[in-house]
């Protein structure tokens, strides 16, 4: 693979619900433009980018892969994402490393829970995005119910620049409506070859409409163009696909194309969409990096003369080769055996054997521009959300911010003496992984883990047992009891001592009113007067919060009092 520059670069994250296609459609991608040499399938487990031991037992994406896609002199660098709720944490660092996406559907599907969730996610990045509807040879494929679901539950905006011919086992070609020319795919193709023809009589009707709708919505997004369009004048093919790549770029237009990864029909097609309508790095809005040690801000371009910033978005632990990073180069470029620097963890690192990712396999590559993705393995001290810059000028990139854990289960080990495994092994894997949180709790001599769903926290003990040789087993937390007053209450203690000459004598009331939950343990000193001396409070305090450890009625802590 060759080096390429910048305005040469495309990166596209892949994103949609779950079994809605990306993972065949990503592989279908980098196989039609010859990047890949073989074309994988999900059900077969030979997927491009579904490779580790879980995805191709489970049949579904698990972890952020990369793929790379030469075509057109363009370098397409595909994000596949995982899609379920529980993995989200994956999806959100692919959209965060991209600079456009593509948002897949099921033609059967249609909008899902999880085609919502990562379209915000893309919204709160402002990405220019296209919709693909794929697995249109299915069963009940309908292109049109999608169509409306996209334009009633995520925007209006959804324009189709394709329409398919046949549905469902029927489904053949699609209908291009830029070259006014039908594509009728040959029978047994592996490479999306086909036929190009004149639309077939029976679907003029609906090419028109289509068509029509296509060049007026390109037409609104430039006043110039509109006002041409209106005037009667032809608006030819670059001009329109550069006003719709305009309008992406400003989120007034979002292009709709569809196809069936699986036969590879509409990868051609979408491969030259990605290359003419996604924006190359540069065209991107600055990104705001923060001087280490400083409050000063800088706006960073993908400048190869511009100062190393690099963001770590994804790290993996693989067997017989250690902690592999992905990492972004927002600013400035790399060489192969470069020396950098991580300024928080104020670590030195070296880029050796610099790569592209492609699936599980590595292609060694002597430099990497501004703009680029890039994968390099043992890195010392260097994790997800970190930034690579030079000693001389530290830097730090915006964090992702990785959604919360919502589900907390213990985790034990089945076999005596491996707690110390546990807890290395739990560590690796939040590393990877910044939206798994584990913890030990003293208090309940239970060890928590912390995920985005059952399913992750399955995955999650899975990993022990493969990567760390721990087995291990889950249960329910202990519940955390406390105990608390109903009601007020008054305590008196006296002390009288007579030992010859001046006698000795205390009189002192502790008086005790529950508290909203949440209070905590509030100790107010009422004494006036210095009757009692204020060098023996601290030490009634003291002796309050010692005996509120474990309360009369079962032991536990009493609080909010």
């Amino acid at each position: 693979m060759r080096v390429y520059k910048t305005p040469e670069i495309r990166n596209v994250a892949v994103v949609g619900h779950g079994a809605s296609g990306k993972t065949s459609l990503v592989d279908a991608l980098a196989f039609v433009a010859g990047t890949s040499k073989r074309h994988g399938s999900v059900k077969d487990g030979t997927a491009l980018t579904d490779y580790t031991a879980d995805e191709i037992e489970r049949k579904y994406s698990i972890n952020l892969a990369l793929a790379v896609a030469e075509w057109m002199d363009t370098k397409i660098n595909l994000i596949d994402t995982p899609g379920y709720l529980d993995f989200t944490g994956d999806a959100l660092a692919g959209v965060y490393a991209a600079d456009s996406a593509v948002v897949v559907l099921s033609a059967t599907a249609g909008v899902e829970v999880g085609t919502e969730k990562v379209w915000d996610y893309c919204e709160s990045r402002a990405l220019p995005r296209l919709f693909f509807v794929s697995l249109m040879d299915k069963e009940h494929a309908n292109f049109e119910r999608v169509f409306n679901q996209i334009k009633e539950q995520l925007t209006p905006k959804v324009i189709p620049v394709e329409i398919p011919v046949g549905e469902g086992l029927e489904f053949h070609g699609i209908i291009n409506l830029f070259s006014k020319k039908a594509h009728l795919y040959k029978k047994g193709t592996k490479a999306g070859e086909y036929d190009e023809v004149d639309v077939p009589d029976e679907y003029q009707g609906r090419f028109e409409k289509y068509s029509q709708e296509l060049i007026e919505s390109i037409a609104a997004t430039d006043d110039t163009l509109l006002e041409r369009y209106l005037g009667g004048a032809e608006i030819g093919r670059d001009e329109a696909i550069a006003a719709m790549k305009a309008g992406m770029a400003k989120g007034e237009l979002f292009p709709l194309f569809c196809g069936a990864a699986e036969l590879t029909y509409g990868t051609r097609a979408l491969l030259n969409k990605l290359v003419e309508l996604c924006p190359a790095p540069q065209e991107r809005p600055p990104v705001q990096a923060q001087k280490w040690g400083s409050a000063d801000r800088l706006a960073l371009t993908p400048d190869d003369a511009g100062p190393l910033a690099a963001q770590v978005f994804k790290t993996v632990s693989e067997p017989h080769v250690g902690d592999v990073t992905l990492f972004r180069i927002f600013s400035g470029r790399v060489k192969n055996g470069q020396d950098v620097w991580n300024a928080p963890r104020e670590a030195a690192e070296k880029l050796n054997h610099l790569c592209v990712g492609q699936g599980k396999e590595r292609i060694e590559i002597p430099e990497l521009h501004a703009g680029d993705i890039g994968v390099v393995a043992k890195l010392r001290d260097t994790h997800t959300n970190d930034t690579l810059s030079t000693k001389d000028n530290g830097l730090v990139l915006p964090k992702i911010p990785f959604p919360e854990p919502v589900i907390t289960v213990a985790v034990e080990v089945k076999q005596r003496g491996e707690e110390d495994k546990l807890s290395t092994g739990l560590h690796k894997l939040h590393e990877e992984d910044p939206t798994f949180h584990h913890e030990y709790n003293s208090e309940l001599s239970q060890t928590l883990i912390r995920g985005l769903g059952e399913r992750h926290l399955e995955i999650v003990v899975g990993r022990l047992a493969r990567k760390f040789g721990v087995h291990a087993q889950t249960a329910k937390p202990k519940v955390a009891y406390r105990e608390t007053f109903r009601g007020k209450s008054e305590g008196q203690g006296k002390h009288k001592k007579q030992t010859g000459g001046r006698g000795q004598y205390g009189d002192c009331w502790i008086r005790i009113a529950p508290l909203p939950r949440g209070s905590g343990v509030q100790f107010v000193d009422e004494i006036v007067g210095g009757v009692i001396p204020r060098q023996y409070i601290p030490a009634v305090e003291r002796g309050v919060l010692e005996a509120a450890h474990k309360g009369p009625v079962a032991g536990y802590p009493v609080v909010d009092f």
